[in-house]
């Protein structure tokens, strides 16, 4: 098994359409998050059969998918890494993938690839173990890992541990960056879904200050009186002479 056996397959799969849609929506564009990140137009199911089918890559072949400037490589190099972290039997095995998640963060860099594996991995690995890695990602200045410090916190979150996911969605709650605006709403909000009154209380001294697009994230399953009641007021501390 070798990375142009993987490649072959995702190349054959690709759809010329479709990767232009997804160069798209992924903003590829000059001065864009994802500026420069090229696409075969293979579908997140294709590349979930195609990481089933080579889920024994040995690492020398992730390495060569992770640095792969075609997103897809990347993708099923993070869903081939996902498969092995679920199924390894020791805390040694287990450690060896997120060594390899770890030290490849810097090709982790769309949204996607963040959301699709961070909290299956790291968050899993973390559930555990101290946490200040997560910290020390928030506060630095890489998108990315700051996205991936906020979204590992699903998997502590869907086992109705909420501290560190209210601690960083504190430290991120006024970023200027959509993307991390928008993973600590989509948070919050699953915090919501298991206690809602744990959300109302973190909101009700953050709402003022919360970037709009957090707070609509934060209280989409609101009753829409409670949610248009939030947005006023969150408008209205907006306006200079409020």
């Amino acid at each position: 098994m070798n990375s142009s056996d993987i490649v072959c397959e995702l190349k054959a799969a690709g759809n010329p359409e479709k990767a232009r849609h997804l160069s798209h929506f992924f903003k590829t564009g000059k001065g864009e998050y994802g500026e420069g990140d090229l696409f075969l137009g293979v579908t997140v199911p294709e590349q979930r059969n195609i990481a089933r089918k080579y889920h024994q890559a040995p690492p020398e072949v992730l390495e060569e998918l992770i640095i792969s400037p075609w997103h897809e490589c990347r993708l099923t190099a993070l869903l081939i890494l996902v498969y092995q972290f679920e199924h390894r039997k020791t805390k040694e095995e287990q450690e060896k993938c997120i060594d390899f998640y770890i030290t490849h963060t810097d090709y982790i860099n769309n949204w996607d690839l963040v959301d699709l594996s961070c909290y299956k991995i790291l968050g899993k690995w973390l559930a555990d173990k101290d946490r200040s890695l997560l910290y020390d990602w928030a506060r630095g200045n890489h998108l990315w890992k700051q996205r991936i410090a906020m979204v590992s916190c699903m998997h502590f979150i869907r086992q109705g541990d909420f501290k560190d996911g209210l601690a960083i969605a504190d430290i991120l709650l006024q970023h200027s960056h959509d993307l991390i605006q928008k993973a600590v709403g989509w948070l919050l909000r699953e915090i919501g879904k298991k206690d809602k009154q744990t959300l109302t209380d973190f909101l009700a001294k953050r709402y003022n200050r919360m970037p709009r697009t957090a707070l609509r994230y934060a209280i989409e399953r609101f009753p829409e009186e409670e949610r248009k009641s939030y947005l006023i007021r969150n408008f209205k501390s907006e306006r200079p002479n409020s």
